[in-house]
């Protein structure tokens, strides 16, 4: 069987962001559905969401930080998006983009000199980019190593 595209993962992100709706409060996810733009990534690639998401954020985080196609999806929306993640320092003098932080904090946070985070609409949009960059990265790759 194929392995399904980050591309794909990312549309599937789009319709469950779009029946669910949007989280942007503590932890990632909340009773009635709605998730974290991160979890609802979790949950497009494996097709779970974690009690953990509802209450240990510390646990949610290594859920989809020890997911590679998690990881690859939430890159890929960092990547799209007008701002650049931050980095964290896991080891003296070896930093790594923060990409979970960039991509939760950008769908629930108003940029600066703007009044209102991003709408689920503006975050349905960038999923879709995010999509068409993956699906255009996986080509370039294809067609490079033939």
């Amino acid at each position: 069987m194929p392995e399904t595209s980050t591309g794909t993962h990312l549309r599937t992100t789009r319709e469950i962001v779009r029946h669910f709706g949007l989280w942007t409060g503590e932890h990632f996810a909340t009773n009635d559905g709605r998730l974290d733009l991160c979890a609802a990534v979790f949950r497009a690639v494996t097709g779970k969401t974690p009690n953990a998401f509802l209450t240990d954020e510390d646990y949610s985080l290594l859920l989809i930080e020890t997911n590679p196609a998690v990881m690859d999806a939430i890159r890929i929306v960092s990547l799209t998006l007008p701002t650049e993640a931050c980095v964290t320092e896991i080891a003296p003098g070896y930093e790594v983009p923060d990409y979970i932080e960039h991509v939760s904090n950008w769908a629930a946070t108003a940029p600066v000199l703007a009044e209102r985070p991003p709408t689920v609409e503006e975050v349905l949009d960038v999923l879709a980019r995010a999509a068409d960059n993956a699906d255009y990265l996986a080509a370039a790759s294809t067609a490079r190593a033939a």
